[in-house]
């Protein structure tokens, strides 16, 4: 079961998450086909998105990274019921491994952004944005908090690809210093923080999320909350037919001369959906009606 927790560490000196949710990303893997670097660049988004909305009352989170490399644009999705989505521009892309390793950072790039868009139901989503550092999406992230939403923060991502492109583990942590934290606690943090293994390396000996935050103050944690998570793609028909629309009349009109129906898919989760010559009138005929 793929699933975040959240809590506290050394009586409040640090907000920390960590996250399990192999199974969202294989089942994104298996929809959208992704190669291994794919896979890997896109599992860590989703960790890190799933991070992010770990205490979401309401709404969602969108985390968006372009580093200019050849995967292109990367989206991953999080909402307060703890469902999870991603999508990555160029899905087959898969350099030559680095020293053994999916070259992840070569494939995003570091030429661009990653931002940040919090939509939690007021009248403006909140969006912040920083110029990427290294590509490798967890140092980014973290750059992001620390400078983007001023809160000091490490972050750790990681996706394990088996031999056969299916997803062996994937999830991540996240450690926020807290005002109240001195310096003791700070250089306990940073010391935990050097010595802690891959996330990979733990999920792969076994470890839960809570397990992988006592591995980092052991004795020291105390858990606040914990949400399930699951793929869940947004996409509906109504979605898509409000998005035609949004296309404006002249665009109708021009699909209509066509005579053929509009077919459409969706990035996140590839689903087909076809509206008739019929369905293109209705929608035309709904903006006429509006002026």
């Amino acid at each position: 079961m793929a699933y975040v927790v959240r809590g506290l560490a050394r009586e409040g000196s640090f907000r920390v998450l960590a996250v399990e949710c192999r199974e969202v990303v294989e089942e994104v893997r298996r929809l959208q086909g992704l190669s291994p670097t794919a896979t890997a660049a896109l599992g860590r988004a989703i960790a890190g998105v799933a991070l992010l909305a770990a205490d979401l009352k309401a709404g969602r989170v969108m985390l968006q990274i372009n580093g200019g490399g050849p995967l292109g644009e990367i989206l991953a999705e999080g909402d307060a019921e703890g469902n999870l989505r991603g999508t990555v521009a160029n899905p087959w892309v898969h350099p030559e491994p680095q020293a053994g390793k999916l070259a992840v950072g070569a494939a995003v790039g570091k030429n661009g952004f990653l931002s940040v868009v919090r939509d939690l139901g007021l009248k403006e989503p909140y969006q912040g944005s920083v110029a990427l550092v290294s590509g490798e999406i967890a140092r980014d992230l973290a750059y992001y908090l620390t400078v983007s939403e001023q809160i000091p923060s490490a972050v750790a991502l990681g996706v394990l690809v088996d031999t056969d492109g299916s997803v062996k583990e994937a999830g991540g942590f996240m450690v926020q210093r807290m005002p109240s934290a001195s310096e003791e606690d700070i250089t306990a943090a940073e010391k935990a923080l050097s010595e802690v293994p891959a996330v990979t390396e733990m999920l792969s000996e076994g470890l839960k999320p809570e397990e992988i935050l006592e591995r980092l103050f052991p004795g020291r944690i105390e858990i606040l909350g914990k949400k399930e998570l699951r793929y869940r793609c947004r996409c509906s028909r109504e979605r898509v037919e409000a998005a035609l629309a949004a296309l404006g009349k002249e665009e109708l009109e021009e699909m209509l001369r066509k005579g053929e129906p509009a077919q459409v898919s969706c990035h996140f989760c590839r689903k087909e959906y076809v509206l008739s010559l019929e369905d293109l009138r209705r929608l035309l005929e709904d903006l006429e009606k509006r002026g």
